[in-house]
């Protein structure tokens, strides 16, 4: 996908997605090795289609302890938005648009090389949509337009060995601790619950994006490379990670109105130091993959509270009038609430899946970007008067991150089962308030929409209606004026 910045254009893919697994450990016993992989298997994939079972799984030696397991993707969208004022579509200044495209189409392959090694790989394309996404250099609309032909890349790669195990691998005891250590290009991360999602049970139509908030300007699509340790303290999950972040080297420029500035430029990048634990007070959620997940279904009693934080040290720049550069630090914060709980009769299976977060984001001084998921626009009309140019910048983009707070919550209710008990339908709702030290004040954005789960994750379809402030230089201020929407269906299936 390409996402597009007012400030810059960086080619993005998101979201990234993710598949959650469940815990798969081995026993010395072939029978019981059997038994408990039969039993994870289920548990693993209780949140889509029963007929799914284990999945596509490739045993590497007649025990089935050494395996490989493959799950592919993928989520189509189509979209009917109103687009910022101005917006060139292909050349063309459109009010107005439709798609259909490319969310995600993506494959992961993981494999238990041992009872302590691990090792996987992830990868596939993101965002491509009939005017972008395409592959390297493609441009126009002729036989290698700039939707066309989007290029394969690794969204993760990774390796990871066992030091403390979830079951003793000899004696085939549980661990109330453990202790993993891996290293690659990697997804455990920091800030919050939501920055490691799986992108295949969202409860909403998708991420908000800001719970990744530095997408593919010093990380690869999210990820970085680095070192990482994960594990549980008792009822206390937890990771952590020491990484280079990818190069950086924007321009700093003077801001007539703010002054300073701060913008991604970090030399030869210092170590980012990032981590996240969580209590979960009642269920317990597997760690063996960092994907975590956005509802289940009416699977589990899960309720959870945790913390994380991300640092970089003289990450980003700035300059004063007088073309004087500081180097400023990036810390990020987050503290959340995680709650999945059935709800009134057991027979109904009915559920409340509830999350919220805080953000408290320091890039340095009036840091603010924009993005527009799955743009379709690049520009904006060369001759809209300056005065009604939006500072969100062309098509669908919105104040994604900055320097400030930002508070999200969603809500979500699984209705009872009806005579099929297949079907499954979960209305949901979100809000997001933002507030940025470069604007002058804070914004205000929504989402509406509902599940119809066919199988469970493994296959459903998401409506969704969003909204988004747009802002506006006036009178001396960045200050809002008006909204847009975006209506969004999803077809995802997933084996």
């Amino acid at each position: 996908m390409s996402v597009c910045f007012y400030r810059y254009t960086v080619p993005v893919s998101y979201t990234t997605g993710k598949m959650y697994f469940r815990k798969l450990f081995f026993s010395a016993k072939i029978l019981k090795l059997f038994l408990f992989t039969l039993f994870i298997s289920t548990y693993a994939f209780s949140q889509g289609s029963p007929e799914y079972g284990s999945g596509i799984k490739l045993n590497l030696n007649p025990e089935g302890n050494r395996y490989i397991r493959f799950i592919s993707w993928n989520q189509v969208w189509f979209r009917s938005q109103q687009n910022n004022p101005g917006s060139l579509i292909n050349g063309e200044v459109k009010n107005n648009t439709w798609d259909i495209g490319a969310r995600r189409v993506r494959m992961i392959a993981y494999a238990q090389l041992s009872p302590r090694y691990l090792i996987l790989a992830h990868w596939g394309i993101n965002n491509q949509t009939f005017a972008g996404g395409g592959g390297f250099g493609s441009s126009g609309t002729g036989p290698s337009g700039a939707g066309k032909k989007p290029q394969l890349f690794f969204h993760d790669v990774w390796n990871e060995y066992a030091i403390i195990p979830a079951k003793n691998p000899k004696t085939n005891t549980s661990n109330k601790n453990t202790l993993y250590l891996g290293a690659g290009l990697h997804y455990w991360l920091g800030i919050s619950r939501m920055t490691s999602a799986s992108t295949l049970n969202f409860m909403t139509i998708d991420a908000p994006i800001f719970n990744w908030p530095m997408i593919e300007v010093s990380d690869q699509f999210m990820r970085q490379f680095g070192f990482y340790v994960k594990g549980k303290l008792g009822k206390l999950n937890y990771s952590a990670s020491v990484n280079k972040p990818f190069a950086t080297n924007s321009t700093p420029f003077y801001d007539s109105l703010k002054g300073r500035v701060a913008i991604d430029n970090n030399g030869d990048a210092k170590p980012s130091v990032q981590g996240y634990a969580d209590y979960q007070f009642l269920d317990q959620e597997a760690n063996v993959l960092p994907f975590r997940v956005g509802t289940y279904v009416g699977t589990k009693k899960v309720f959870n509270i945790g913390a994380g934080f991300y640092h970089n040290t003289d990450a980003t720049k700035s300059t004063d009038q007088g073309g004087t550069i500081k180097k400023h630090n990036i810390t990020l914060l987050g503290v959340d609430l995680f709650a999945d709980l059935p709800v009134g009769n057991k027979a109904k299976n009915m559920a409340i899946t509830a999350y919220s977060v805080f953000y408290n984001y320091n890039f340095g001084p009036n840091y603010w970007r924009t993005l527009g998921v799955m743009n379709t626009s690049t520009g904006l009309d060369p001759l809209l008067p300056v005065a009604n140019r939006t500072i969100n910048g062309p098509g669908n983009a919105r104040m994604f991150t900055g320097t400030g707070n930002i508070f999200y919550t969603q809500a979500g209710l699984l209705l009872p089962k009806g005579k099929s008990n297949k079907l499954r339908v979960q209305p949901f709702g979100a809000y997001t308030w933002k507030k940025f030290d470069y604007l002058g004040e804070p914004g205000n954005y929504f989402d509406v929409g509902a599940n119809f789960f066919i199988d469970g994750h493994n296959a459903k379809i998401t409506p969704q209606y969003s909204t988004r402030p747009l802002y506006y230089l006036r009178n001396g201020q960045h200050i809002k004026e008006g909204t847009k929407g975006e209506f969004l269906i999803q077809f995802q299936v997933y084996l």
